[in-house]
């Protein structure tokens, strides 16, 4: 592993999250050359895929320094395989476009609507099925959430309110207290959920400021996390995960399953006990979003049910998560 010297100098410790988030490696050669595979900087695409990397400093000081097959590298450095053209394989996986219903509102399913809070995100997985998403185009924060809340406002079946992106939790605190500010007329949503990446791979965004805005919220809260191998977590993620809690969130988890990464059933049973340490429930292990440029990653649906299978075998029930898969224009997503 990197050194803890090595590690301090990736990420010092006390750094405010938004110069860590400035401070992240955006080149691929860099990213090498950090873990001590800079030779084999001649194997990556031109133009990073279309893809730009990103990745944060202290999530790439636990990554293995030397191994080429990491895990965590493997989800966040340009590789070639994504240049192939698969059939089967688009830039809208899931139907996220058919589903627009307001500026930045995504409202596929019954009770729930999705805003897509923000294009940003402190890591960019390569496996991501909304690396073609047109996010410029579609952003629920833009002036002040006016058309995403006026949508929810008019439709009284929406009780839930999903923050997704990018990554929510790229916006300001006092950005996501105008949100709220804005839900404060609308009765009839009783529960606020956020999917983020961010208590992973940057839980230094979990600052005093964002607990005390989360604990404030009169709603009840779950946060569904995203992460796919154990090597993810440490202690400062213990800790963000720790004060989730103290605000009142509930912590769920939401994993992709991805060949060479997580593909099997010691390495995710390793994840789900991780998970439930730090106080996270195992909640849906997806197959992979048939997007563009992520076919490399891709698992067969019998190998998936197997893995599972072996899973129920190793752990209690609760450890186990949902196979599922989304299918765009289903009424939810779909159990294998």
């Amino acid at each position: 592993m990197i050194t803890a010297s090595h590690a301090a100098r990736l990420s010092p410790p006390g750094t405010d999250w938004r110069t860590l988030w400035r401070e992240a490696i955006t080149d691929p050669r860099e990213l090498l050359e950090t873990v001590g595979l800079g030779h084999l900087a001649e194997r990556l695409p031109a133009d990073d895929a279309g893809f730009a990397t990103r990745v944060p400093r202290g999530f790439a000081a636990r990554m293995v320094r030397g191994d080429a097959r990491d895990p965590l590298l493997l989800q966040a450095l340009p590789q070639l395989a994504e240049l192939d053209a698969a059939p089967g394989f688009s830039t809208d996986a899931v139907g996220d476009m058919a589903a627009r219903s307001a500026q930045g509102v995504l409202h596929k399913y019954e009770g729930r609507a999705l805003l897509i809070a923000s294009g940003s995100c402190a890591i960019n997985c390569r496996y991501c099925f909304r690396r073609h998403f047109p996010y410029g185009d579609e952003m629920a924060a833009a002036g002040q959430w006016r058309k995403a809340l006026e949508h929810v406002r008019q439709d009284s079946s929406i009780s839930e309110l999903i923050l997704s992106g990018g990554d929510p939790l790229s916006l300001a605190t006092a950005k996501l207290e105008e949100l709220s500010r804005g839900l404060a007329d609308i009765p009839h949503v009783t529960r606020l959920r956020i999917h983020t990446r961010l208590p992973v791979v940057l839980p230094e965004r979990i600052d005093e400021a964002f607990g005390q805005w989360l604990d404030s919220l009169p709603l009840q809260k779950v946060v569904v996390l995203h992460a796919n191998h154990a090597n993810e977590f440490d202690t400062s993620v213990d800790a963000a995960c720790r004060r989730l809690r103290e605000a009142g969130a509930t912590l769920l988890n939401q994993s992709v399953l991805l060949r060479g990464i997580n593909d099997d059933a010691e390495t995710l049973a390793a994840l789900s006990e991780r998970l439930f340490a730090a106080g996270v429930l195992p909640y849906y292990l997806h197959q992979l979003d048939r997007v563009q440029g992520a076919a490399h990653f891709e698992v067969g649906d019998d190998q998936a049910l197997a893995l599972v299978e072996a899973m129920r075998h190793r752990l209690p029930g609760y450890l186990v998560p949902k196979l599922v898969r989304e299918v765009g224009g289903e009424a939810s997503k779909r159990p294998l």
